[in-house]
């Protein structure tokens, strides 16, 4: 009867522990209140009663390490032997899920691929022509393949757009790129139609001349 009072399972909530064959279970059941806030009944003279938070167990030395709260916080390490009996006063906190498994290969694509997307949107910005000609870039690539050869304007790479013009009489093309040449051409003069109408009208504001200001002579004035 002794023996099977012993052998209680810690989740009851107050365990006796005397003997030595009981250190399994006891490594076992404690296991599960790691996190927790338990009291412990020792046989050591100086801490007979011990309360605090369970820090760990150790299967291969045996022993315990609790600390009490603050602000006097304090280690303990208690040996399983020395242990009488342990109440658990508070379950240890939810442990969250871990987090899913992510996969190296997966990261490694799409940072390779975010990084091929800075590359092709920092590839079609020429900082060495005029902000217009950039704007009939912009316009023409989010309809067809386009990318900067110097300073030229190159469309699916069959048709030649020259600078610093970029005028549909400055589109190059082969014979075997009509259709293209075409199209390009006709895209161009849509954009430059826009840009034609996003630009102010009428006269510019006259600002008035500032009227002279007579010299002054600096001599004194004769007379009252």
């Amino acid at each position: 009867m002794a023996e099977s009072t012993k052998r209680q399972n810690i989740a009851g909530g107050k365990a006796p522990v005397a003997t030595p064959n009981a250190l399994v279970a006891l490594e076992s059941a404690m296991s599960g209140a790691i996190g927790g806030k338990v009291r412990l009944q020792t046989t050591i003279p100086a801490h007979p009663t011990l309360e605090g938070t369970l820090y760990t167990i150790c299967p291969l030395t045996h022993l315990v390490a609790l600390f009490t709260a603050p602000p006097n916080t304090t280690h303990h390490l208690v040996s399983f032997p020395s242990i009488t009996a342990i109440t658990i006063l508070s379950p240890p906190p939810s442990v969250p899920a871990p987090p899913p498994h992510l996969s190296t290969t997966v990261l490694n694509a799409r940072a390779a691929a975010a990084l091929q997307r800075a590359h092709e949107k920092a590839s079609k910005v020429n900082r060495n022509v005029s902000k217009e000609a950039q704007e009939i870039f912009d316009a023409i690539s989010r309809m067809l393949p386009t990318r900067w050869d110097g300073k030229d304007i190159v469309v699916m790479d069959q048709v030649v757009v020259k600078g610093p013009g970029y005028r549909s009489e400055d589109c190059r093309a082969g014979k075997e790129a009509a259709s293209a040449l075409t199209r390009v051409k006709k895209v161009l003069e849509n954009e430059r139609k826009k840009l034609a109408q996003r630009e102010p009208k009428g006269p510019k504001p006259v600002i008035p001349a500032v009227p002279a200001i007579p010299a002054f002579s600096g001599g004194p004035r004769k007379g009252g």
